[in-house]
């Protein structure tokens, strides 16, 4: 039968496409508002969303997202608002509700507190971007115990028999950085990317969905020609941010962005 997260990106190829999979840190630009931009990806097209844990020091995440989490740590966020984002967002869609998240803080709130509390809330799994895979044993026990899937992150500078390790511990998706670097917007998304993902496939029968700087259609439909999934974060929060507290004009600009996004993935 395979997971929610597996059914959803089987689902996607099956009709000859990439999934889409958007982004956005849960309490951003506040708790209510962030479940309704959440909600606003899955209405605008996106297949997967990924709700991201708010932290203090986000090593992968570029200025965009880290403004971002600024603020909704500003505003108070707590991991049972990240959970409640999740809970809402996953109780009315199909659509699989990731947490994406640094380790510390799963890690101080209890690992099988965390897994039990996720998959109560109806998420789908974690993506854990810092978690090495060799101290990952009792996370992904705890998982597995729960019906989520780990996802971990690959990036260009890994090598063969490492995405090979990787791509054995996890489970869903791998997600492939598509730059050296962190999360944002660019004016091209590279080479690399392309290259990473063949050679990721070789490992594993994992889909394998690229992220970091996809932001417009024509990006999306490149990087849709050689992945199974695109993610998208930066370019719905600067959305967002763009907004200045409006939160109609934010929701129209994500749904009508997701949309964008969506047709894209399709133009393989």
């Amino acid at each position: 039968m395979g997971s929610k997260l597996s059914q959803t990106l089987a689902a996607a190829k099956a009709e000859n496409r990439a999934a889409l999979i958007g982004y956005l840190p849960a309490g951003f630009p506040t708790i209510e508002g962030g479940i309704k931009a959440a909600r606003a990806l899955i209405e605008g097209g996106c297949d997967i969303v990924e709700v991201g844990l708010p932290h203090s020091d986000p090593v992968l995440d570029g200025p965009t997202i880290q403004t971002a989490d600024d603020i909704a740590l500003r505003g108070g966020v707590r991991i049972k608002d990240v959970l409640r984002t999740v809970a809402e967002v996953a109780a009315g869609t199909d659509a699989p509700v990731l947490v994406m998240t640094y380790w510390n803080p799963v890690d101080r709130y209890g690992v099988a507190r965390f897994a039990a509390d996720l998959a109560a809330a109806g998420g789908a799994g974690c993506i854990l971007p810092d978690l090495p895979v060799e101290e990952s044993e009792e996370w992904r026990k705890a998982a597995g115990e729960h019906g989520l899937d780990t996802v971990f992150v690959v990036a260009p500078s890994s090598k063969d028999p490492r995405l090979a390790e990787v791509t054995a511990a996890g489970s869903g998706f791998v997600y492939a950085a598509a730059v050296m670097g962190v999360t944002g917007t660019r004016a091209a998304v590279g080479n690399l990317a392309e290259d990473l993902v063949a050679r990721t496939r070789a490992t594993t029968d994992l889909p394998v969905c690229v992220g970091l700087g996809v932001s417009t259609a024509d990006q999306a439909a490149r990087v849709a020609g050689f992945a199974d999934g695109v993610i998208v974060g930066s370019a719905f929060v600067q959305r967002i941010l763009d907004a200045d507290g409006d939160e109609a004009a934010a929701l129209t600009a994500v749904r009508a962005l997701a949309g964008e996004l969506a047709e894209g993935v399709r133009r393989r």
